[in-house]
């Protein structure tokens, strides 16, 4: 499975940017995918994910009513979509397969147990 991300750049504070990340290598809906980001000097952030149909979708608090994740199994494609942003969503933002096709809070909770591929990352820069 290849995982790749793309959509990243630079924002003002307040703005809105929208990721994408295209699956290649298996069949797209069969599996669950989410979202990692990582600030310099911070640990790797489980921030979204979505279950197969996307019936299911997870939040962390810290983007909760300013990012949706969504997806389209035809295009094999998961979007995330950044509103609101704020400069501490600063970060290098990962498209990730986890190892569950469940996607409930604990999915997201082990970056380095529980995920099965990383897609590579793409930065996101917000500008206050």
């Amino acid at each position: 499975v290849q995982l790749q991300a793309s959509g990243g750049g630079l924002v003002q504070a307040g703005g809105s940017l929208s990721l994408s990340c295209a699956v290649s290598g298996r069949p797209f809906g069969s599996f669950g995918m989410g979202w990692f980001r990582q600030s310099p000097g911070k640990e790797r952030e489980g921030i979204s994910c979505i279950s197969t149909t996307g019936g299911s979708v997870y939040y962390s608090d810290s983007v909760k009513g300013r990012f949706t994740l969504s997806r389209d199994n035809l295009e094999k494609t998961v979007y995330l979509q950044m509103s609101s942003l704020k400069s501490e969503d600063t970060a290098v933002y990962y498209c990730v397969k986890p190892k569950t096709n469940f996607c409930v809070p604990r999915t997201l909770r082990r970056p380095f147990d529980d995920m099965e591929y990383w897609g590579k990352g793409t930065l996101v820069t917000v500008s206050s």
